[in-house]
């Protein structure tokens, strides 16, 4: 057996001397003992992303709903939910922590100081001009994008979406009565690009949005400024109007660049788009709740006002600002870091598990697995067949069978390439955010399970 095949996920975190409390959050003595820690988070003048950050017991999706669903100590790598494993920045943590102090937790009123960063981070970091005045704040992407969908697509026309994409949109879709509208992708070279043709081909009369991810989630693609701009120019000529979802942005690997939307030379273009962000990714602030659009076009500003009220959380408000303000250098180590991850999942894939095909994405830290090969070795059509006989609600498909198989032999959850739509047959999707340690049991404990398929 694999020194490594069914190692038990407290006594790995254990070993790794982690600093970390397990099912005890909401208590006193968790909150102090997690302050206490936070000043010390670095290593030799660098912050600490290789010692394992134990997560459950905390209800987070990505471990503890896995562990509820799957049964206690059934999981040792979870590699799915698009979060990160590490302890976030400090700067964060004392922000929180000093706002804690006061102990009222009345209307909030927004300081000019917080627009002011988020407008003053995007044009350091990418040349982007955001007018503060065409700024709408929401609890999340999510809730930004259906009330722009609310604005522009009546209940019944179709969203536009490039994929296999991210599988949240699908739920916004749904959420307003209207119905995906997917342009597949080709793979060409073993990279994703776009059917402009197929793209046109879709645009009918009751076609008025398309969700542009960018980077793209599952791909992984960086897409370019003659894509975007040609995305822009069928969007702009029919009527569709594109709404960006940027939430990725800062993840970019070695080589490869993030274009906002917003600074495509033809003004027309950006006119007729909406962009989406927030830092819940780059800082790993999910949970707090904080997210902002913006656009050139006070006019569709305007339209999605009237089916939005605009709210933000107090803390997510304070951590996000304090991000911005200080949490630079914080992302600028991690992100070598996980290119590295993206280097290390590449080449391990290639030597270990010849069933998986694995390429580095050009962003995102996420990694896009094709699995078909492994699908057909373990015969998870058939499982999926024989689990539909008695299934009654969301039908099964062969890549939920391998995440199960996964789980069951290797003790790592990865998220099923079907839930992305049209495409993610025969792929699963891998989150790589997490420390390299926990990243190498994944990868090991999948192989050792896959020689014994």
């Amino acid at each position: 057996m694999s020194r490594n095949e069914g190692l038990d996920r407290r006594a790995f975190l254990r070993n790794a001397k982690m600093a970390a409390l397990v099912g005890a959050v909401g208590t006193s003595a968790s909150l102090e003992t997690a302050i206490a820690f936070e000043p010390d988070a670095t290593t030799g003048g660098k912050y600490d992303f290789d010692t394992p950050y134990n997560r459950i017991g905390t209800d987070c999706v990505k471990w503890d709903r896995q562990l509820r669903l799957y049964g206690q100590d059934s999981i040792v790598a979870g590699m799915g939910v698009a979060d990160m494993d590490f302890r976030c920045a400090p700067v964060i943590t004392r922000a929180l922590a000093k706002r804690i102090q006061h102990e009222n937790w009345g209307y909030l009123d927004m300081p000019p100081s917080f627009p002011d960063a988020i407008v003053s981070w995007n044009k350091r970091r990418y040349g982007i001009d955001i007018n503060p005045d065409l700024m709408l704040w929401t609890t999340g992407v999510h809730n930004g994008i259906i009330s722009a969908l609310e604005a522009f697509s009546p209940p019944g026309s179709k969203i536009l979406l490039l994929t296999p994409a991210y599988d949240g949109f699908y739920g916004d879709i749904a959420y307003v009565g209207c119905t995906p509208e997917e342009c597949l992708m080709k793979l060409v070279n073993d990279r994703y690009s776009i059917d402009f043709e197929d793209l046109k081909r879709r645009i009918s009369h009751d076609t008025n949005v398309l969700i542009l991810c960018n980077p793209h989630n599952p791909t992984g693609n960086c897409w370019s400024r003659e894509d975007l701009t040609k995305i822009g120019e069928i969007c702009t000529e029919r009527g569709v109007v594109v709404l960006a979802d940027e939430i990725h942005c800062d993840f970019v690997t070695k080589g490869n660049k993030y274009t906002p939307y917003s600074t495509l030379a033809d003004k027309q273009v950006v006119m007729n788009s909406i962009t989406f962000k927030s830092g819940s990714k780059s800082f790993g602030l999910s949970a707090l709740k904080t997210a902002w659009m913006f656009s050139d076009n006070a006019g569709y500003m305007d339209r999605v006002r009237a089916h939005y009220r605009q709210n933000i959380n107090t803390l997510g408000m304070i951590a996000t600002l304090a991000a911005y303000n200080e949490g630079e250098d914080w992302l600028d180590q991690l992100l070598p870091y996980i290119d590295a991850n993206h280097d290390y999942a590449e080449s391990f894939i290639r030597a270990n598990i010849p069933l998986i095909k694995c390429v580095k994405a050009q962003g995102t830290y996420l990694a896009w697995l094709d699995v078909s090969a492994l699908v057909a070795k373990i015969g998870a059509k058939d499982m999926a067949a024989e689990a539909n006989k008695t299934n009654t609600s969301k039908p099964i498909t062969p890549e939920m069978m391998l995440e199960r198989w996964l789980v069951k032999n290797a003790k790592v959850q990865l998220n099923a390439g079907t839930n992305y739509g049209l495409g993610g047959a025969g792929h699963m999707r891998m989150n790589l955010a997490t420390s390299r340690k926990t990243l190498e049991l994944a990868l090991n404990n999948m192989a050792s399970a896959l020689r014994k398929a």
